[in-house]
């Protein structure tokens, strides 16, 4: 907006220019932050914040991580974890490979199936793409 339209040339002359003689346009009329969000700031917070106050769900007391923890890896990186030595040598059912030493719980099916028949032994395994892990 240019400046010959705004409310500040406008007030020029006007003493204290629309802000008082004894606040005189300082401190926080309305509060710091949010205050007031539930009083007299009320509309502004239903309007464009919906939903600020309140709770959703149930709580959960003394949530250990533990119990959710399973890093993933997936079909194309398993060929990658096998030693040398169990790449080159062909066997009938094919190598066995563990991956839970090497720090990962569940395999998914993402990606190439590895280029030799692999026994993968892990805790868990992608339901959805097992048509992928049975290659």
């Amino acid at each position: 907006m240019t400046t010959r339209l705004k409310k500040n040339k406008k007030k020029r002359g006007h003493i204290s220019a629309g802000h008082g003689r004894i606040g005189k346009h300082k401190k926080h009329p309305g509060g710091h932050g949010n205050a007031g969000g539930m009083h007299h700031h009320r509309i502004l917070f239903n309007k464009y914040h919906p939903r600020y106050f309140g709770k959703v769900g149930m709580r959960y007391f003394h949530k250990t991580m533990n119990k959710f923890h399973y890093p993933i890896v997936n079909v194309d990186h398993l060929f990658s974890l096998l030693p040398n030595s169990a790449k080159s040598a062909p066997e009938q059912k094919g190598p066995l490979l563990d991956v839970t030493p090497f720090g990962y719980f569940k395999v998914l099916g993402k990606g190439n199936a590895p280029p030799t028949p692999l026994v993968v032994k892990a805790n868990f395994f992608s339901v959805t793409r097992l048509g992928t892990l049975l290659l």
